[in-house]
């Protein structure tokens, strides 16, 4: 079964499924909670693999996985059935979420690594201000006198650890954080304008990596390929979006 881009094993056909859901939240059936688990646990692989991308060979999946694990439980803890929402949506958040948490608790990257990217983020702001447009690299680079290469460098080591993903500036648009349902998770959810506002002010190729990677679930080897560039530049200019998307996320209109 195909969901939302994920690849769910049918462990139990549906209506068994939903006898679960009913068992564990009707009478807090703690066996039907274990097997919901085990139901949803490829998901916890599918996040995992797709955070991993990009990330350093130090970081190890098998972490990655028990952090997600420990999202999944709280996402079928927490999970309203009654408010329509498809779990898996509602899953893939919380599982993302836990996964990052872990990365910032173990905090692999080192101080010198930190204090140049925020460096790095006052400055792509104020250059923001100035030109009035998303500056490129050399642009950044130069305000910094640093090379493109060392800039391009700290956006690789930074990624998914510093930078608010898009779910996570999405959260403020939820009328509770147990609600969970990511504004780009769902193509039947409307975007909040203030979201598709800063969308509109990222340069053409920073939009598709966006549109590819949260939209339609592509990898970011996958997006190389068809951009025509490296893994990594793809992971350094998607940490450059979510820089620009957040900085206008926050700026009044007028």
């Amino acid at each position: 079964m195909r969901e939302n881009g994920t690849v769910m094993d049918p462990a139990y056909p549906q209506e068994g499924v939903e006898r679960l859901w009913r068992s564990y939240k009707e009478s807090g059936d703690r066996d039907a909670r274990e097997r919901l688990i085990v139901q949803y646990a490829p998901l916890v692989k599918y996040v995992a693999g797709r955070v991993r991308a990009g990330l350093p060979p130090q970081v190890d999946q098998a972490d990655l996985i028990s952090d997600g694990i420990i999202g999944l439980m709280d996402a079928i803890d927490k999970f309203e059935r009654q408010r329509g929402l498809q779990f898996q949506t509602y899953a893939v958040r919380r599982i993302r979420g836990a996964i990052i948490d872990g990365l910032r608790r173990s905090d692999w990257v080192p101080r010198s690594v930190r204090d140049k990217f925020r460096e790095i983020e006052a400055v792509q702001v104020t250059l923001e201000r100035r030109l009035g447009r998303t500056p490129e690299d050399s642009d950044v680079a130069a305000e910094l006198s640093i090379s493109v290469a060392e800039l391009r460098s700290v956006y690789g080591k930074i990624s998914y650890t510093h930078v608010a993903s898009i779910d996570e500036m999405g959260a403020g648009y939820e009328n509770s954080s147990d609600h969970g349902m990511s504004f780009l998770a769902d193509h039947d959810t409307d975007d909040p304008p203030e979201f598709l506002r800063a969308l509109h002010e990222l340069p053409e190729r920073d939009r598709v990596i966006v549109a590819l990677y949260y939209w339609e679930r592509f990898t970011l080897a996958q997006i190389g390929q068809v951009l025509g560039i490296s893994e990594s530049r793809v992971s350094q200019l998607h940490t450059r979006a979510m820089l620009s998307l957040r900085h206008h996320m926050s700026v009044p209109v007028g």
